[in-house]
C-alpha cells in the first residue's frame, strides 16, 4: 500500500510540472489573491496603515486550499473517464492507493501555496510573531483542513460524470471561505451573516491559525476546528472508498 501510494503520488505531482493550469492554480493564484486583497481592498479597510496584511494572510491560506480543490476533483474524474483506473485494476496493486495518491499530491500542492503566501506576505507587510512551536501547531491545523478538503474534492470527483460537472461541484468548496472570517471580522457583517461567519467551520481554522501566528487569543476555536475537520475526514474517507469501489466495478 505504501509503495503503491508513493508511486501514484509521484504521478500526480508530475502533472503539476507538466500542466500549466495546475501550476498557475498552485503558485500564481495565491500571489494574485494576496496582492488583490492587500492593495486593492486593504487600503479601504485599514485606512492605508498596512495592518490588513496581518489579518488577510491567514484567511488566504484557506482560500488557496479551496481553489486548489478544483484541481483534485478534476484529476479524479479524469482518471475515471479516461480508463486509467481500469488499467490499475489489472495490476497487482492496492486499489485505495489511487485515491491516496490524489490526496497526498493535493496536500503537497496546498502546502506549496501556503509557503508562497507566507513568503510574499512578508514582503507586503505580514509580520507574524509566532515561535517555532506555534508555527508547527498552525501548520498542523492547516494540514488537517487540507486533508479534509482534499477528501471532499475526491468525493466530488467520484460522483461526477464529466469534467464540467466536477468543476461545478468544486465551486461549492471554492466559495466556502467567503462566508467565514477570512476577509473581514465577523462583527463588521450584518446580523444574519455574522451568525454564519461566527459558527462557520472554516472560521474555526482561520481564527486558530491567525491566533497562533499573531500571538492572539484563540479561545475555543482550536477544539472546534479539530472536532469539525477530524469528523469530516472520518466521514469522507470511508465514503470515498465505497464510491471508488462502485465506480471501479462499472
Amino acid at each position: 500500500m505504501i509503495t503503491d501510494s508513493r508511486v501514484l503520488v509521484g504521478r500526480c505531482l508530475r502533472h503539476l510540472l507538466r500542466n500549466p493550469e495546475q501550476l498557475v492554480t498552485t503558485v500564481a493564484l495565491p500571489v494574485v489573491l494576496l496582492l488583490t486583497f492587500r492593495y486593492l481592498f486593504g487600503g479601504a479597510i485599514d485606512g492605508g496603515t498596512g495592518a490588513y496584511a496581518d489579518y488577510i494572510v491567514p484567511g488566504l491560506f484557506t482560500l488557496a486550499v479551496t481553489f486548489n480543490a478544483t484541481t483534485t476533483t478534476v484529476a479524479v474524474v479524469t482518471d475515471l473517464s479516461e480508463g486509467i483506473v481500469e488499467r490499475f485494476r489489472s495490476m497487482p496493486m492496492a486499489a485505495p492507493a489511487v485515491l491516496v495518491g490524489h490526496v497526498v499530491a493535493a496536500l503537497v500542492r496546498n502546502l506549496l501555496s501556503v509557503a508562497v503566501i507566507v513568503l510574499l506576505g512578508l514582503v507586503v507587510g505580514f509580520r507574524p510573531t509566532a515561535d517555532a512551536g506555534e508555527w508547527l501547531a498552525a501548520l498542523g491545523v492547516l494540514t488537517l483542513f487540507i486533508v479534509a478538503i482534499s477528501w471532499a474534492s475526491v468525493v466530488f470527483g467520484l460522483v461526477s460524470r464529466s469534467v464540467e460537472t466536477a468543476t461545478g461541484l468544486s465551486l461549492v468548496l471554492v466559495f466556502l471561505p467567503y462566508t467565514s472570517t477570512a476577509m473581514v471580522p465577523a462583527h463588521t457583517l450584518p446580523a444574519a451573516l455574522r451568525v454564519v461567519a461566527e459558527q462557520h467551520p472554516i472560521t474555526a481554522v482561520i481564527e486558530t491559525v491567525r491566533g497562533l501566528v499573531l500571538d492572539a487569543p484563540i479561545g475555543r476555536h482550536w477544539w472546534v476546528a479539530l472536532l469539525w475537520w477530524c469528523g469530516l475526514v472520518a466521514l469522507l474517507v470511508p465514503l470515498a472508498a465505497v464510491l471508488f469501489r462502485k465506480q471501479a466495478a462499472r
